[in-house]
């Protein structure tokens, strides 16, 4: 593995151990050439997934595009990071088990929908201003109502 201070191309392990989740490895690294030290993480990746996007384009799945967008709508909430990285965990799994190597979209920004849904109500509603292009406030008037209509009833 590459330092990523210094670029000298050998660097050794110091240290491993399994995530919280089980989900991934995480692996101290030492850096002989400038004495840095850094963290990788390991990941079982069972299918290389291609992203088709709404107008055609096909990119390659960006697990931390992923969880950057996630974070992003719960920056500032009462989320453990632990949680969301759980969350991602479960999507990726999810599109990697799903027996198909294209995924559109469309697909992905509904799974992350569904999952902020159940995480946290305003880190939902902020995904869903960006995910379904609110222009105007009554796009939000309209969607916090649906959502009080179907969320909050009880």
């Amino acid at each position: 593995m590459r330092c990523p201070f210094c670029g000298h191309e050998d660097t050794q392990v110091k240290d491993s151990r399994p995530t919280d989740d089980n989900a991934a490895i995480r692996r101290r690294r030492y850096c002989p050439s400038c004495g840095s030290r850094f963290t990788t993480f390991e990941r079982v990746q069972l299918r290389e997934l291609t992203v088709v996007k709404k107008n055609g384009q096909r990119v390659a799945f960006d697990r931390d595009k992923l969880a950057r967008s996630i974070s992003v709508a719960c920056r500032k909430r009462p989320v453990d990071p632990e949680r969301v990285e759980r969350v991602v965990n479960g999507i990726v799994r999810r599109l990697e088990s799903s027996g198909e190597s294209e995924i559109p979209s469309t697909q992905i920004g509904e799974l992350v929908m569904d999952a902020l849904r159940a995480l946290d109500p305003v880190a939902y509603v902020r995904f869903a201003s960006v995910y379904r292009n609110f222009r105007e406030a009554k796009d939000f008037e309209e969607f916090i109502s649906d959502l009080a209509d179907t969320n909050f009833k009880d």
